[in-house]
């Protein structure tokens, strides 16, 4: 695979590695915010996306002219970014968490596959359909078993109605296309630095989630200010500014297919964090998942880095 950036593909997969890992960790303080901060999902996502870019921009170099000729690029960016965490969000509402994350999930990689080989951007081999697969059947296991563990609302899905289940799944399948669709401009290239490609897209995402934001309540109530301020600014540096700028700059060189795939670190971490902070149960097909899911991440990121020339692969 040959790319015009001068990132080494291995190091493109680490980018993409630890964005995943920091998306990980941002959803378990994102679910102590809703439970102490009075802040809904939509506002814990405005307050994402205003302060992934106000971080962005504040470190940006001021000599550097922004590209406003990519103004397109970045409003489907920022659009598809609100799309994506928005429906996620109300997918949970419907369904629960173990059926939105495997749906959102497990749909992105197959998506993203399909619209590469369509969109002439890239094609996936023997070797990358079973990838996709094994990660998938690791991700069902890990989610399922893990919802099993922690029972309640937000683990399975049972007693839900048709209806419910019927519009959670549809929300996660559009959370789905909209990450898918990110993913694909942002691998196909704009013209326009990964960086600015993030900023302009919170920027976007932001003024996009204001309206919602507003109706949701974006100010936090309750006594721990302190607490919250300290979460939501986490949320901002680490798993918004932070991740979605390496993941940008990792797509530059990894194949769409591949990142989608290797984000699937994501639900891992999340787990993990459960396990380690959260005191909840590994039941034996979860850590079976979790397994398989470890291992076919690793395995198409040593595929990815030997499928690439000798000089672009540290």
């Amino acid at each position: 695979m040959t790319s015009n950036s001068t990132l080494p593909v291995g190091r493109g997969l680490w980018f993409v590695c630890i964005a995943a890992t920091a998306w990980g960790t941002g959803g378990a303080v994102a679910a102590v915010l809703y439970d102490t901060s009075g802040l809904g999902p939509v506002a814990v996502s405005w307050w994402r996306f205003v302060g992934g870019a106000l971080l962005l921009a504040a470190v940006r170099r001021p000599s550097a002219p922004f590209p406003w000729h990519g103004w397109r690029s970045m409003v489907v960016t920022g659009c598809g970014l609100a799309l994506y965490q928005t429906a996620y969000y109300v997918s949970i509402q419907y369904t629960g968490l173990a059926v939105a994350t495997v749906v959102t999930l497990g749909a992105g990689p197959v998506l993203i596959a399909v619209g590469a080989r369509v969109a002439g951007i890239e094609s996936l081999d023997g070797a990358g359909i079973a990838a996709c697969g094994g990660a998938l059947l690791g991700l069902v296991l890990l989610v399922g078993g893990s919802s099993g563990a922690a029972g309640g609302p937000s683990g399975t899905a049972g007693g839900l109605s048709g209806r419910d289940m019927t519009i959670g799944v549809a929300f996660a399948l559009l959370s789905a296309a909209g990450y898918a669709a990110v993913t694909l401009l942002t691998r196909r290239g704009n013209g326009i630095d990964r960086y600015d490609t993030a900023l302009g897209g919170f920027a976007v995402g932001a003024v996009v989630l204001t309206p919602l934001a507003l109706v949701d309540g974006p100010l936090p109530a309750g006594s721990g200010v302190a607490v919250t301020a300290a979460l939501l600014l986490y949320l901002m540096v680490v798993p918004t500014a932070l991740a979605y700028a390496l993941f940008f700059a990792g797509l530059a060189v990894v194949r769409a297919t591949t990142a989608s795939v290797v984000a699937l670190v994501e639900p891992l971490t999340a787990a993990a964090v459960a396990v380690t902070l959260l005191g909840e149960r590994v039941t034996p097909v979860a850590a079976l998942g979790g397994a398989i899911l470890l291992g076919t991440v690793f395995l198409l990121m040593r595929s990815e880095r030997r499928g690439a020339p000798a000089g672009e692969r540290s």
